[in-house]
């Protein structure tokens, strides 16, 4: 598709004529011809660009005036008019992703490099994202690296700032919050008000905005985001796309493009790549921490959890992400959370064994009134577009089938949506997964207190107090 701009200009014709003067004092200064003033930049509004996955790319058209030097002869002193046409393409980053989407991470870097030049800018974390990096230097092209600083990092990530800038050779543009707005939140709430009402708020001030404004500085920008990642909110991320969230340099939708060139790369290929290419890492990484953000908000994970399970584990899973990617969360008219890249996407049901009971709301009413039950039971609260939900379900699986005709019956209920409130009233639920274990001999549900949710945490917690 091309996108052409037409721009002409004219001037009457005019006749100079050697018998109006007289020839003695005949003087002509040297006229200017066809002379054009376009200003150096051609507009498009942001109307003419679409979330579809397109985006205008327009080249500045600078036209010089052009002088005759010599006399012009008075039967042919005329202006002609002059038109000038510049064919400017527009990328359709649709059908680019899809001709990228078996492309190594090598190649959708040098491709976002050569589109964009300096007009682009790697978004560093301070984690395993640090392959961008990688790939960036890699290409032989010049790139950029900004990161935010919140304040509140880990020291070994900021010592990792300083590692990864001389290792490269290069300088981190690094992006502040507001100081007045932080001053503001924690004098109002405290330096932790995040555990009692969320992270939304502070991150909105300590990341998003500072990220809004670097990026408002771009065409386009380069993420570490993995399918692999989030489950429920990154599965179906493109290598490129029309940002739906942020503005870029021209303003308005449609004007900044996002990079994900390790999209289709699962997490292992990821460490492998940085052990292969002795590339400088968080040292947090050795001790349990993979997914890396604020020092509050981000603990280490176990064997067997997901890796977003470390960050704001006090909240439900469809709540983390701080807002950088939100593009990628929708909620349907249910209220539960589902995948959205250029639509929304239906999430399968979990934990689909045929040993695991689906318990409706009356069937949990039920059981929660029976005092004197013949079987225990295990029954997790879920929602199937929880990434964490999604972790664990082999594992839960794999229990269910091992307690098969052992007098324990396994279940789960589906507490998302319109079940949300009924689970966080009456069934202790605080976050997705909560698993609870009904005695024979209790009416009261006992919670498993534990993020361990591998099948030998869990039978022994159940052997402990069934």
């Amino acid at each position: 598709m091309a996108l052409a701009i037409n721009v002409s200009s004219s001037s009457s014709s005019s006749a100079i004529s050697s018998s109006s003067f007289p020839s003695s004092e005949l003087k002509v200064s040297a006229p200017r011809i066809g002379s054009l003033r376009l200003s150096d930049r051609v507009n498009v509004s942001s109307a003419s660009l679409s979330l579809s996955g397109k985006r205008s790319s327009v080249k500045p058209l600078n036209v010089q005036s052009i002088a005759k030097e010599t006399f012009v002869p008075s039967q042919a002193a005329s202006m002609i008019a002059s038109e000038v046409t510049e064919v400017v393409e527009v990328e359709d980053f649709e059908k680019l992703a899809k001709s990228l989407e078996t492309a190594s991470p090598l190649e959708i870097m040098d491709k976002a490099l050569e589109t964009f030049g300096n007009d682009i800018a790697i978004a560093f974390s301070g984690a395993e994202d640090v392959a961008l990096i990688e790939y960036a230097h890699l290409t032989g092209r010049p790139f950029r690296v900004f990161s935010l600083d919140t304040g509140r990092l880990n020291p070994e990530t900021y010592r990792l700032f300083d590692t990864v800038e001389k290792h490269y050779g290069i300088r981190i543009e690094y992006m502040f919050p507001d100081a007045v707005e932080v001053q503001a939140l924690v004098r109002n709430k405290g330096l932790f008000s995040f555990y009692e009402d969320g992270h939304q708020e502070c991150c909105r001030i300590r990341k998003v905005r500072p990220l809004r404004r670097a990026l408002k500085g771009l065409r386009a920008w380069i993420t570490g985001q993995r399918k692999d990642q989030s489950p429920g909110t990154r599965s179906e991320i493109p290598v490129v796309q029309v940002d739906p969230v942020f503005e870029g340099l021209d303003g308005g939708a449609g004007s900044l493009v996002k990079w994900n060139p390790v999209a289709n790369v699962e997490g292992n290929d990821v460490w492998n790549f940085l052990r292969t290419m002795d590339v400088p890492v968080n040292t947090l990484h050795a001790a349990g921490y993979v997914s890396i953000g604020c020092e509050p908000c981000t603990r280490a994970v176990l064997p067997g959890q997901h890796e977003r399970e470390g960050r704001w584990w006090w909240e439900d899973a469809k709540a983390k992400e701080c807002g950088l990617h939100k593009g990628n969360i929708k909620e349907n008219s249910n209220g539960n959370a589902t995948a959205n890249v250029n639509g929304t996407t239906t999430v399968a049901d979990i934990f689909k064994s045929e040993n695991v009971v689906s318990l409706s709301r009356q069937g949990i009413e039920n059981l929660m009134k029976l005092e004197n039950r013949k079987e225990a039971w295990i029954v997790v609260l879920y929602a199937p577009w929880c990434p964490f939900c999604q972790a664990m379900e082999a594992s839960f699986d794999e229990l269910a089938d091992k307690l098969g005709g052992s007098g324990v019956k396994v279940a789960k209920f589906r507490a998302d949506g319109d079940q949300k409130e009924f689970a966080k009233r009456d069934l202790q639920l605080g976050s997705f997964p909560t698993i609870l274990v009904f005695p024979k001999n209790s009416s009261r549900p006992i919670k498993y207190p534990s993020e361990k949710r591998d099948v030998d945490s869990l039978t022994s917690f159940l052997n402990l107090v069934r």
